[in-house]
């Protein structure tokens, strides 16, 4: 077969990069490492004269050339106009599509009508902006009217059937609209029930009656249970060995046992594993060791960004899959440090937001609802540490997933923390602003210790 060359712009791009890491300048931009991440892609120019040049190194070639052209262009502006978060464009981007109707063309989202909710509230309570009143009325209604009478559950639309991923996220967004008596709604003996029914002999869930089995659906059983606080020894016997089953030789986790490893699924296993027990114990159910490797490696030297798999491109929305790894990972191996802040950040602010509003996967694509929360969760997990206390009333009282505190982070050589880009911190488990989840799982204690004490 013959092989696939070059096309003279990528071999152009090539040189200018060896050419340019013996001339450009280091910077006192938000990161001043510029140089060293375009050295560190000349390194790599061996492997790309040798190897049988691929669709996939054709691909990440052009991700760097768009990447390298933006790093390019903020340098030439100087420091006083580096990329800061365009807050107000995303709050608009946010508000537009929560106080209207969607369009025809989103007619392809409508199983996902808690999604939508969830993604858009997140984003838009992690930039600063409550919810009031009259929004969080609208969202309580249409989250209820989702919920299947059968089970109990919440489905992805109105009379549709009862889903975990759809539960999970319209859980999530009726704890953003801050509502008790939507809340209180919830039939949680049903949802037990509907849980317990989804639990597999292997300790895994399926998503749905006769749905697929993954490290979703375990995250997201365990989640919805911890959160409304029906969580016991049935629904988490075996779980945890199970999860650890899905931990592949690359160090991350797949969907199930004999999968590739993936950002989003590892995310799951990994948070799941929290819930179960305390992050402290995190080696005793895990390869530590490699899955920090593999987290490592997903980090890409230029762009700054992560990746979801080995040998794929960077993708925002990692920021958060990949990234939210890290303040668990960090507290599991005594605050050592494992992936760059100030990279991702940088990746963030210059090459994951749209030019008028929302946020994106990567250069060229266009920003969506998805991207715009998770790019967004991961933002906030740049500028805080986590620290976690296995001895507070908070684990004893709620369960080990509540043992978290998020913490600033002021050092300017880990990340740049300007005002501007200030985000809320981000609860490393639940996917909420800090102290959300915390909030409705002790809703719901206290709620079951007033009914148990007046009987």
């Amino acid at each position: 077969m013959t092989e696939k060359l070059p096309n003279p712009e990528l071999l152009e791009y090539l040189a200018s990069v060896v050419a340019s890491s013996k001339t450009q300048p280091n910077s006192t931009l938000n990161f001043d490492n510029l140089l060293e991440m375009v050295e560190s892609i000349t390194l790599n120019q061996t492997i790309y004269d040798t190897e049988p040049f691929t669709k996939t190194i054709e691909d990440q070639l052009s991700v760097e050339m768009d990447v390298q052209e933006i790093y390019d262009d903020v340098l030439e502006t100087g420091s006083n106009n580096f990329p800061s978060l365009k807050r107000e464009a995303h709050q608009m981007y946010a508000n537009m599509f929560l106080q209207r109707q969607l369009p025809s063309g989103f007619s392809a989202l409508d199983a996902s009508h808690p999604w939508i909710l969830y993604w858009l509230l997140n984003a838009r309570v992690l930039m600063g902006e409550p919810v009031s009143k009259e929004l969080g009325s609208k969202i309580d209604k249409t989250i209820l009217a989702c919920i299947d009478e059968n089970t109990g559950a919440i489905g992805g639309g109105e009379y549709q059937l009862g889903h975990l991923a759809s539960t999970y996220a319209g859980l999530l967004a009726l704890a953003l609209s801050g509502s008790t008596d939507a809340i209180s709604k919830l039939d949680r003996k049903k949802i037990y029930r509907w849980l317990l029914s989804l639990k597999q002999e292997d300790g895994s869930f399926v998503m749905h009656h006769n749905g697929e089995v993954d490290t979703r659906a375990v995250y997201c059983a365990l989640c919805i249970a911890s959160l409304l606080n029906i969580l016991d020894d049935q629904l988490t016997r075996g779980t945890s060995e199970w999860i650890g089953s899905c931990q592949t030789y690359e160090g991350g986790f797949g969907g199930i046992p004999g999968d590739e490893a993936h950002g989003g699924y590892t995310f799951c296993a990994i948070a799941a594993l929290c819930i179960l027990d305390s992050p402290l114990n995190l080696r005793n159910h895990v390869d530590l060791d490699n899955l920090v490797n593999w987290t490592v490696k997903r980090q890409y030297a230029l762009e700054g960004g992560l990746s979801g798999r080995t040998n794929k491109l960077v993708d925002g929305c990692y920021s958060h899959w990949v990234g939210g790894l890290t303040p668990i990972l960090e507290i599991a191996i005594d605050h050592k440090r494992v992936i760059d802040r100030m990279k991702l950040q940088n990746y963030i602010l210059c090459c994951c937001q749209d030019d008028q509003f929302g946020l994106r996967d990567k250069p060229g694509k266009n920003p969506d609802f998805y991207h715009t929360n998770y790019v967004i969760c991961g933002l906030s997990m740049c500028q805080n540490y986590q620290t976690y206390d296995l001895k507070s009333a908070d684990v004893s009282k709620l369960g080990t997933a509540y043992g978290f505190t998020p913490v600033k982070i002021e050092d300017k050589d880990v990340v740049d923390n300007l005002p501007a880009n200030s985000l809320a911190p981000l609860d490393p488990i639940f996917g909420l602003p800090s102290g959300v989840a915390k909030s409705l799982c002790e809703f719901f204690v206290n709620l079951d210790n007033e009914l148990s004490s007046s009987r």
